[in-house]
């Protein structure tokens, strides 16, 4: 496997934009606000709700994370002028984070307003875990006047159970198990113990009244969480599953359906697609084998 993983490594950057497009077309929704709108329309047809990213990170002019704020001000507009079930996520190095965090603090504000205006929601994305502290921080800060906000805690990150554990109120977060390659010092490398530490923070949120969006693809991980759910006689009111949009469930987000389990898609969309692809392939060579296979398969919407 390492060696495939470093040959698929090797060849990305000399990949035909053409042929990255394919893989993208599968998972990104378009590249302006009204190609994802129609696509959320045709979502919440089929009773899915979303949450709408706007692809990119790691922007260092102010100019720009201004722009980004403003792009996801107007996606709100537009999601509330439309009667359309969707909230948004943003990715604080999208909106600052790496100028300071004071300037990630000013704009993730700022949203949060106009969402809150507007009865909406925002969702604070956890990117790798040199951001995981300003990250929690800010929504800390944030959620102390406006619940109308939200984060994500990643499950091979073994500090995530103790962070969740040490919030002082219920919150609402999702959780993921994490696609960063991160140090074996601070996270799990093994998929056993991921699911296991995602297992004993899916509980945890059960037992505590949080509201957690369980953003998994590991059908025998969701074959646990439905028998925990049925376990402590969790209210639907306090979770919901989530997907990335592309990726097939094998008929799971229709069992869903018929329990009356809320669904959200997790939908990006953006001029960034290609950069964001690469990004994300080089990252984590394992995608590129995933996405050859479910290219192939059938989407369950």
């Amino acid at each position: 496997m390492n060696t495939i993983n470093s040959i698929i490594t090797k060849i990305i950057p000399f990949l035909p934009k053409k042929m990255v497009k394919i893989v993208a077309n599968k998972y990104v929704a378009g590249e302006t606000p009204e190609e994802a709108l129609k696509i959320i329309k045709n979502l919440n047809l089929k009773k899915y709700d979303v949450t709408i990213d706007l692809l990119g990170e790691h922007l260092n002019s102010i100019n720009e994370t201004n722009e980004v704020t403003n792009t996801y001000i107007n996606i709100l507009n537009q999601i509330n002028n439309q009667s359309l079930s969707s909230n948004i996520s943003v990715k604080p190095t999208h909106i600052g984070l790496d100028i300071g965090v004071e300037e990630f603090y000013k704009n993730a504000l700022k949203i949060v307003k106009k969402a809150e205006t507007l009865n909406n929601f925002v969702r604070f994305d956890m990117e790798h875990s040199g951001t995981t502290d300003h990250t929690i921080e800010v929504f800390k800060k944030i959620y102390k006047n406006h619940k109308n906000t939200g984060t994500v805690f990643q499950a091979y990150l073994k500090r995530s159970y103790k962070d969740i554990e040490n919030m002082e109120e219920k919150i609402n977060f999702r959780l993921c198990k994490g696609i960063y390659n991160e140090n074996p010092n601070i996270a799990y490398n093994d998929k056993q113990k991921i699911n296991e530490n995602y297992l004993r923070i899916a509980e945890l949120a059960f037992k505590n009244g949080h509201y957690i969006g369980l953003a998994t693809h590991d059908i025998e991980l969701t074959k646990q969480l439905c028998s925990l759910i049925k376990k402590h006689n969790v209210s639907s009111s306090n979770f919901e599953f989530q997907v990335l949009y592309g990726v097939p469930m094998h008929g799971w987000l229709q069992k869903h359906l018929s329990n009356n389990y809320k669904i959200r898609i997790y939908l990006p969309y953006g001029p960034q697609w290609y950069e964001y692809s690469i990004r994300r392939l080089k990252e984590n060579p394992n995608i590129a084998r995933y996405v050859a296979k479910s290219i192939f398969s059938r989407r369950d919407y």
